[in-house]
């Protein structure tokens, strides 16, 4: 059986995947950046032990990555930032997704508690 730790970090990874799967290709615009945030964290908020989500996308990054006259671009993970807290049996398990060499890597940040 996992300790309680190792569930927690497990239950972040499936928040990630959630996240970053459900939404990866989404028309996003500087315009409907923040109604995308809000919806992708209150989406993933829904989830079990999921405490909170921080959504970030970057306009500045959406407008370079607009290459037609429609005025949107798909969304990837170089256009966002995004942390969480997962709490579960006592433990918080705090996590994040940024770029590192151009790929969006998910990585714990830290985990506390039992």
């Amino acid at each position: 059986m996992a300790t309680d730790a190792q569930q927690a970090c497990f239950e972040a990874g499936i928040k990630f995947g959630s996240l970053y799967h459900q939404f990866a290709g989404t028309p996003v615009s500087p315009s409907s950046a923040r109604s995308l945030e809000a919806a992708m964290a209150e989406s993933i908020e829904n989830q079990p032990f999921c405490e909170s989500v921080t959504v970030t996308v970057h306009d500045d990054r959406v407008a370079d990555a607009i290459d037609h006259e429609n005025g949107y671009t798909e969304l990837t993970g170089s256009l966002m930032d995004v942390e969480m807290r997962i709490e579960h049996e006592g433990v918080t398990v705090r996590t994040q997704m940024t770029m590192a060499d151009g790929y969006p890597l998910m990585e714990l940040v830290s985990v506390a508690g039992a």
